[in-house]
């Protein structure tokens, strides 16, 4: 076998290549894209003509150079850089640094301690679109909180009428009425009929009168007044912020769409959507975390630990603290988090298992950690049995406790 260490860059990686005894076989430098990973190709095929006895390390376990190693049919390994740079520093203490040394160090590491480590499982074609569907939405839902939180900050300066009409300004009638009445002036302008009329082009059926009326009311209230120019400024600033949450709100929509269908097509998509408190974009979220490998996770451990979930325990001597895990894929906690928030209402097991785990004041954190926990557990069985999720199950006695 033969052991290879690369250290990425955006424009160059450099490769060491290492015996089984850890004698250097060779040190290059190659270019990105289809030249570099040909010439990789090259430095493996002078000592080995098995692509199955080629190791790599390598601090990462996505982009076009990994895919190209998993289709050689290279043992690739993502290494955590901070394992990584843990594992330097068992073996210098000058804290010297350098991307030949880094590759040579990845090598080594998959030499000696790659059962520490997760081996890359690529995932399916539909999972990978998938999974960058599900980020990119997710990424524009962040961007459009920041944009909210822009506007929310800038119509307390001197337009608080706004918020007291809208308690989302992200939402379509916000966005529909601030777009034409920026300002206290023009909002007072505004009559019944034309609220309608923007909010029926915002996108509203229903109730549009009465909400008409609750707008109107509250933009007509009484409200400090900021000065002329200030508030003509910051309407110029409201204008370009909703205009850029409108755009979010149609391209978080599109993205919406593409995601839900993309998720129906997935084999695992009707067991996610068994399991309580997971719909379409969670569920999408969910499964583009955790892949679709089936050799992934050797048992419910192994998922409870990657979706950070589990908890950690620290000791040492007569101490023993058990904490939660903080280095996870923090997309994948939030989505489970998310989750079992979302179980309580549609799951009498899961709020009963909340309710057992959550004895007073200041627990509701941890025990709707422990929920997610439980239910990242439970899919995990569900997916390896190829079975829908089951209520009595799942909870055994839980349901009907709570009933009592």
């Amino acid at each position: 076998m033969i052991f290879v260490g690369i250290d990425w860059a955006e424009a160059h990686h450099d490769i060491c290549v290492l015996d089984s005894e850890g004698e250097l076989l060779t040190t290059r430098r190659i270019p990105e894209g289809l030249e570099g990973v040909a010439r990789l190709h090259a430095m493996v095929a002078e000592h080995t003509d098995e692509p199955e006895a080629v190791i790599v390390g390598i601090e990462t376990d996505r982009g076009l150079l990994v895919t190209a190693l998993l289709a050689t049919g290279y043992g690739v390994y993502a290494i955590n850089p901070l394992a990584a740079s843990r594992y330097r520093e068992r073996h210098t203490l000058s804290r010297a640094k350098s991307d030949r040394g880094d590759a040579r160090m990845l090598a080594d590491l998959v030499r000696t301690d790659r059962q520490h480590h997760r081996r890359v499982a690529p995932d399916s074609e539909l999972l990978a679109g998938i999974k960058v569907l599900a980020r990119a939405h997710q990424n524009l839902v962040w961007t459009r909180q920041r944009g909210v939180n822009a506007l929310r900050s800038a119509l307390r300066e001197y337009y608080p009428g706004a918020l007291t009409a809208f308690e989302e300004l992200g939402h379509p009638d916000a966005t529909a009425v601030l777009s034409v009445a920026p300002d206290p002036e023009r909002g007072r302008k505004l009559t019944e009929a034309r609220i309608v009329s923007v909010l029926r082009r915002g996108g509203r059926r229903r109730n549009l009168e009465r909400r008409a009326s609750e707008i109107r009311t509250a933009l007509r209230a009484p409200q400090l007044e900021a000065p002329t120019l200030v508030v003509e400024a910051q309407a110029a600033n409201t204008g370009a912020l909703v205009a850029v949450i409108t755009t979010l709100n149609e391209q978080i929509a599109r993205l919406e769409a593409e995601l839900v269908d993309a998720f129906g097509r997935h084999p695992d998509a009707e067991i996610l959507r068994s399991l309580p408190g997971l719909g379409d974009i969670l569920g999408a979220r969910v499964l583009a975390e955790f892949g679709d490998a089936p050799d992934r996770y050797t048992d419910a451990r192994a998922r409870r630990n990657y979706a950070g979930t589990a908890p950690v325990t620290r000791a040492s001597g007569t101490s023993r603290v058990v904490v939660a895990r903080l280095v996870r894929n923090k997309r994948l906690f939030d989505a489970c988090y998310q989750w079992a928030f979302c179980a309580l209402s549609r799951s009498a097991g899961a709020r009963a298992y909340y309710d057992d785990h959550d004895p007073g004041p200041h627990t509701s954190k941890v025990a709707r950690r422990k929920l997610a926990n439980k239910l990242v557990g439970i899919l995990h069985g569900c997916l390896a049995h190829r079975t829908a999720y089951d209520e009595e199950l799942a909870w055994g006695q839980a349901p009907e406790r709570l009933a009592a």
